[in-house]
């Protein structure tokens, strides 16, 4: 084989990989808006078609449901603590930072109770990704506190864990029922957390 040969095969195989990660990302994309949409036992031709990918790319990337499931939850744990330093990089306020990083946790939450009760037969697989949860997300809510009670905007006494576990307890069982608005109670939360003027 000549270098004119080893080089297209490289670039062929760097852009193979790059075609596998683009399809293993419209696959989390996808899986997280279906599992949101219809629960996370929802027919997986579902989210290849909104993926816009074959079966075989579907189970190529995650042979069972276990390994798509645990595939989203740790994808969104990385998009949730990724996008706590951006939004208050970018928002008006580092108060409004937060509240639009806790919607973003609140979509999250609505998918986790999902993933968890699928993943609670694995007990110690749980747990890892809880612990995974909580070491990756406490820290980015803790920051955004942080910076909000730095700008007087709120109270100084509110711990990161704290209004996580209060968040997501207000969520417990939103699903379930049409009549219960788990947002707007977050929405009052977080408003609640201001300092008087």
């Amino acid at each position: 084989m000549d270098d004119g040969e080893e080089r297209t095969g490289r670039a062929a195989a760097r852009s193979k990989r790059a075609d596998a990660r683009r399809n293993e990302e419209m696959l989390l994309e996808a899986a997280a808006a279906v599992f949101v949409a219809s629960g996370v036992e929802a027919p997986v031709r579902d989210i290849a078609a909104k993926a816009g990918v074959g079966m075989g790319t579907m189970y190529r990337h995650f042979p069972t449901r276990a390994d798509l499931i645990i595939a989203v939850y740790r994808h969104q744990v990385e998009a949730c603590a990724e996008a706590g330093p951006a939004l208050l990089a970018s928002g008006a306020t580092p108060h409004a930072a937060l509240g639009q990083w806790i919607d973003l946790f609140v979509d999250f939450l609505v998918t986790k109770h999902g993933l968890a009760a699928v993943l609670q037969s694995d007990n110690a697989g749980f747990e890892t990704l809880h612990a995974y949860f909580l070491d990756r997300l406490v820290p980015v809510c803790a920051q955004l506190l942080d910076a909000a009670a730095e700008s007087g905007e709120i109270r100084a006494d509110v711990e990161a864990y704290a209004l996580m576990r209060g968040v997501g307890n207000l969520c417990v069982g939103a699903s379930c029922d049409p009549r219960y608005d788990a947002r707007r109670l977050v929405e009052i939360l977080v408003a609640g957390l201001r300092t008087t003027p």
